[in-house]
């Protein structure tokens, strides 16, 4: 009986997590699974010692507004993994909370094998974190096709396993082949960033009077908390975010995973970033090649290495600068073409492996004693 321990911070994380313990059940059918994470690992037969609700923190001011917590689940961490003594350690993204869990165990429980599933975008910035993943960590597994190659570069082994966003669209997307008249708006998944990006996204999307207004809800927060942003609109709030998006005519996104989903379902869309503070911003405007390796900031033209979708961050998110975008997206035939036709270049990229399948056979293979079933695609 294999012990499987995962941490996922993040509503994503969850999410590909519990996509990635059905398969391992199906190689490794005595298989018990503890760690952090949400609901959709506990569906998956997970104890969890912590919810994501505790630990979804971004940015560097919300650590520390929320330091006693950040403090408390690392203690129930370090914990949880010298009770469980786990054969398996399995990381989802959330680099800092993580990086740090995998020392502890290196440390502490020796005979643990450590994976990393999602790792942290390193080939983006601090690319010195690139030597600590390799050094803690049994497996690396990547989810875009270019990080085996830029783990080579430093001497170090990184799979490629496929992309779980574009796995999971594949396995959950309709054949729904219209468009309604309407705008699809993804605010994110944080409290904080649907404050700030919720209203202009609204703002703006109510230039165009011909079109409905849908509002994605995050996993996680409750339909009372949109309530206020949408009184005296025509918005309207949806859980069902997939089709939302896949039948709008163009959506706002906020950056991050969404921007792929919203690709890979074939929307238009434009990218917006909320920052705090124009000092900080500045600084960052300043200090974005030392800073950071790439000249984008969302998956899609990242993947695509070029600009697919217009990006607009910090003081370049404005009411004016979406609304424009906006309107050439709604109304410029040509140039909805082109990027449905970048679209379809950035599927090819990413291919058609299942990444859950490959990373649960890729971890299954760390244990003494191999499991003699077959996964399967769900």
């Amino acid at each position: 009986m294999a012990k499987y321990f995962l941490i996922a911070g993040e509503a994503s994380g969850d999410l590909h997590a519990g996509n990635l313990m059905e398969q391992i059940r199906l190689l490794d059918p005595e298989a018990v699974f503890t760690g952090l994470g949400g609901g959709r690992m506990a569906v998956a037969g997970c104890t969890l010692y912590q919810h994501i609700r505790h630990m979804a923190f971004m940015g560097f001011a919300a650590v520390i507004r929320n330091w006693r917590q950040v403090k408390e689940n690392f203690r129930i961490t370090r914990e949880a993994l010298v009770k469980e003594q786990p054969d398996v350690l399995i990381l989802i993204d959330y680099p800092s909370f993580n990086l740090r869990m995998a020392e502890f165990c290196r440390k502490y429980l020796p005979a643990t094998r450590i994976v990393y599933y999602i790792p942290p975008k390193v080939w983006a910035w601090k690319r010195r974190r690139v030597h600590r993943i390799a050094r803690l960590c049994d497996e690396v597994l990547g989810i875009f096709p270019f990080e085996p190659e830029f783990y080579a570069r430093y001497g170090y082994q990184c799979t490629y396993v496929g992309n779980p966003t574009a796995e999971q669209i594949a396995n959950q997307k309709s054949n729904i082949k219209y468009r309604k008249s309407s705008i699809t708006l993804l605010p994110g998944s944080r409290p904080s960033e649907i404050k700030h990006c919720l209203p202009k996204m609204l703002e703006a999307a109510q230039h165009f009077p011909d079109y409905e207004i849908k509002v994605c809800a995050a996993p996680g927060i409750e339909d009372s908390f949109y309530t206020p942003y949408l009184q005296n609109t025509r918005a309207t709030l949806t859980r069902n975010t997939y089709e939302a998006v896949q039948t709008a005519s163009a959506a706002i996104v906020n950056s991050g995973t969404a921007t792929l989903e919203t690709a890979l379902l074939r929307c238009p869309q434009v990218a917006v970033y909320h920052l705090v503070g124009s000092s900080l911003i500045r600084l960052i405007r300043w200090a974005q090649p030392l800073l950071f390796s790439i000249p984008y900031f969302t998956l899609v033209n990242i993947i695509s290495q070029k600009e697919v979708i217009k990006e607009y961050l910090a003081n370049d998110f404005t009411v004016t600068n979406v609304t424009r975008e906006l309107d050439r997206l709604l109304h410029d035939e040509a140039y909805q073409k082109e990027m449905l036709a970048s679209y379809e270049h950035l599927s090819s990229i990413l291919g058609s492996q299942p990444a859950s399948v490959l990373a649960a056979e890729r971890i299954t293979a760390l244990l003494p004693v191999k499991p003699t079933h077959t996964a399967s695609s769900q």
